[in-house]
């Protein structure tokens, strides 16, 4: 990520552009949101709420003197349960077949063809939500000139849920069924039903209510048993009818393996058809005319969204499961790389203590400040510099301020200062101003809201000694760590920035040097025509650019730089939306170095793909942990969820200690690590997400300064000055009124 910026005024390209962010991808992004929960939820209810186990009849029977003798003793087809009730007998000699469960897509087919080898009829009973999964098996039964009949959406037990919820079963069953195959059916089989003797009143209020939408009960005479598996002899004894008796057949064509099933019928149908009984469907067997009836356009229309909502659902369930594993794999490695690359480095580094880059550089260093309306947090920052241990010029550009910075900072006085004034331009052009009027070979480039200790000038230029090095690193820091804003953007730097440095410094790929601490070698900027305007992240473009045209770029922890971090959420969002956008612009602008060779191939196949992997890819994946996270614990197992996610918090935890140990940092603000996973992590997805719509659309992005907040310490060593002198500026050293040119000369 790049560090501060400010406003920039638009160049003729930015007004011609357009320069207002883009809003409706927010309402897209709500409606796929709103859509994404809804198939989530109806997914996770009818696929986890209940489920298809056997149509055994469970729990003891309740009282039944609720329940009409007329049905008790009667046949097993009950119409009018509201009303008077009335039952239907199957005629003598003719069987029923009735398959429940289905549609089963390896069964189903199964059983279609050993009814249609025989010429017989039946009745299936489906279950919604298999016939979402295969609308396609419900064409082919109703095809073949077979009943469906309905068995409720989730296979519940109907006596044991809420009225609201029997008729959302019945009514989604029967939508699913129209959109599947055009038909609607006046046919219905209570999941684990049995005989009319063994109804009780929990079971007569279900008829009654199901009397009440329209549907007539069909119950068994002869329950085979096969859902129990006990084998072919036995499901054909319970099958065979004695006597003279019609029946109505209970088999099932789904909710397991059905091969007994199959082949008790290809036996069953032959030996009875031969001992003169005849097969019907049940409607036909009790005289009913009409059971099932071609659907309503509205219905079918219907039918047919809801099979692709859920649909849809149990797709996007899929997916979401793919992308978690995906993110806890990125997540995981990239854990594993950083920790692995952070005590190499250390190690590295350690050894070399005794050896350091080489000679100790004590050239004289050009501190470039550029500065819009930093009075807040300008004295503290000019002062640290002026204490440095290391001979340094201070150039500081007023980029047009308004609020008197370079009056300011001319009334302080200090040795060494130079201040120059132009009409505000940008921070680019402010830095190329800077980088003109220098007169050193190595220059330090560091925001106007940033205090240096006095040994980080030192530090920082170091590793110049190397003539292969460019431009080097320092580390930043939060100063006002304060709250849980401040906390959470602490940790974010130590953890996240830090450990990376390393990582891009041991690889040799460093994207970004930060513009709150950064060094230079002078002549390298100039071959490169200075500091571009063309990215909002100035300092990763200029960092790629370097790396690019062969310069080493290293990190230097030791160089130590205290810079304000925002303070507000919104101001947060500002300053990453517009640090994640200028990323991705100069991602953008560098994508040629994925396939050069050397140093730029390094950066391309190593820095960028990092970038794209972790910054970018790993964010936009996140949410879908959360997502996925939350319809676990509503739908699948709570314990394992919490238990991922609490070893995915734990494996940060880990992190976070060893990254805070090498910076040398108290480990106390980690305490605030888990609250950040519920708000500090969600706000970074969202600026990632904006930030893509952002460069997606080809929109320009306007410069948005921060708001700065003055708690920047003032560091001892230099003497403060007094109001009086500070209101009263004296001749300067060197002031100049400039007109920039957006490049260096």
């Amino acid at each position: 990520m790049t560090n501060r910026r400010h406003r920039k005024a638009p160049s003729r390209r930015h007004v011609r552009g357009r320069q207002i962010p883009p809003r409706p991808h927010w309402l897209l992004l709500g409606v796929l949101t709103v859509t994404l929960s809804t198939g989530l939820l109806l997914q996770g209810y009818t696929h986890h709420l209940f489920g298809i186990t056997s149509d055994a009849a469970t729990g003891v029977r309740g009282r039944s003197d609720a329940v009409p003798e007329q049905v008790t003793r009667g046949g097993p087809v009950i119409a009018n349960a509201a009303a008077s009730a009335h039952t239907a007998r199957v005629e003598d000699r003719t069987v029923a077949l009735t398959f429940d469960d289905g549609p089963d897509p390896v069964w189903t087919p199964r059983i279609l063809d050993v009814l249609r080898r025989n010429h017989v009829h039946a009745t299936f009973f489906v279950v919604g939500t298999e016939v979402v999964k295969h609308p396609e098996l419900v064409r082919r039964i109703v095809a073949a000139g077979h009943q469906v009949g309905i068995h409720t959406f989730t296979h519940p037990h109907l006596s044991r849920i809420a009225p609201w919820q029997r008729s959302l079963e019945l009514r989604e069953t029967q939508l699913a069924v129209a959109g599947a195959a055009g038909v609607t059916t006046a046919l219905l089989r209570p999941p684990y039903s049995s005989t009319s003797n063994a109804l009780d009143n929990a079971d007569w209020s279900v008829l009654q209510q199901a009397d009440t939408a329209g549907y007539v009960t069909v119950l068994s005479t002869k329950d085979t048993k096969d859902w129990e598996r006990p084998g072919t002899d036995r499901i054909l004894a319970l099958a065979t009818p004695h006597g003279r008796t019609g029946h109505i057949v209970l088999m099932h064509d789904g909710g397991g393996d059905r091969a007994q099933t199959v082949a008790a019928l290809a036996t069953l149908i032959p030996r009875l058809k031969s001992h003169g009984y005849r097969f019907a469907t049940v409607g036909a067997a009790v005289g009913m005319s009409g059971p099932v009836q071609r659907a309503a356009l509205g219905d079918r229309l219907q039918g047919w969204a809801l099979i692709k909502v859920l649909q849809t659902g149990d797709r996007a369930v899929w997916l979401l499961g793919v992308l978690m594993y995906a993110a806890a794999a990125i997540s995981l490695l990239r854990a594993a790389v950083v920790l692995v690359a952070a005590r190499r480095h250390r190690r590295l580094r350690s050894r070399a203590r005794g050896r350091p880059w080489g000679r100790p550089v004590t050239d004289p260093v050009s501190v470039i400040v550029p500065a819009y309306n930093e009075s807040a947090g300008i004295e503290a920052a000019v002062r640290s510099l002026a204490a440095s241990d290391h001979p340094v010029e201070i150039i500081v550009v007023d980029d047009g301020s308004t609020d008197g910075t370079a009056d300011l900072v001319d009334s302080l006085h200090l040795p060494g200062v130079h201040v120059i004034r132009q009409p505000n331009a940008g921070k680019p052009t402010a830095l190329n101003t800077g980088l003109a009027a220098a007169t050193c070979d190595l220059v330090v480039m560091v925001d106007g809201d940033t205090v240096f200790e006095t040994d980080t000038v030192h530090t920082i230029v170091q590793p110049f000694a190397d003539p292969r090095v460019g431009a080097v690193s320092g580390n930043a820091k939060v100063v006002n760590r304060g709250g849980l804003l401040g906390r959470w953007q602490h940790i974010e730097y130590v953890i996240g920035f830090n450990l990376d440095r390393r990582l891009f410094d041991l690889a040799q790929c460093m994207p970004t040097v930060p513009g709150a601490v950064g060094a230079f070698r002078r002549q390298a900027l100039l071959d490169l025509g200075g500091v571009s305007d063309v990215t909002l992240a100035e300092d990763t473009d200029l960092t790629m650019a370097l790396c690019r045209t062969g310069w080493r770029v290293v990190y230097e922890e030791g160089a130590i730089a205290w810079t304000e971090a925002p303070a507000s959420l919104n101001a947060l969002w500002r300053q990453r939306y517009r640090w994640c956008y200028g990323t991705l612009q100069a991602m953008w602008k560098h994508r040629g170095a994925l396939v050069q060779r050397g140093a730029a191939g390094r950066l391309g196949r190593r820095g960028l793909v990092y970038l794209l992997l972790f910054q970018v890819l790993l964010p936009l994946l996140a949410p879908v942990v959360d997502i996925f996270a939350l319809y676990g614990l509503a739908f699948l197992d709570p314990v394992r969820i919490i238990g991922l996610w609490v070893a995915f918090l734990l494996l940060q935890l880990m992190t976070g200690l060893y990254a805070f140990r090498l910076d040398g940092e108290r480990p106390g603000p980690l305490w605030s690590l888990p609250l950040q996973q519920f708000v500090y992590r969600q706000l970074m997805y969202l600026v990632v997400i904006q930030s893509v719509f952002t460069a997606l659309s080809g929109t320009r992005l306007r410069w948005q300064r921060m708001e700065r907040y003055g708690s920047l310490p003032v560091p001892a060593g230099v003497p403060a000055a007094s109001d009086s002198t500070r209101r009263q500026p004296a001749p300067h050293e060197t002031q100049t009124d400039v007109v920039h040119t957006g490049h260096v000369p």
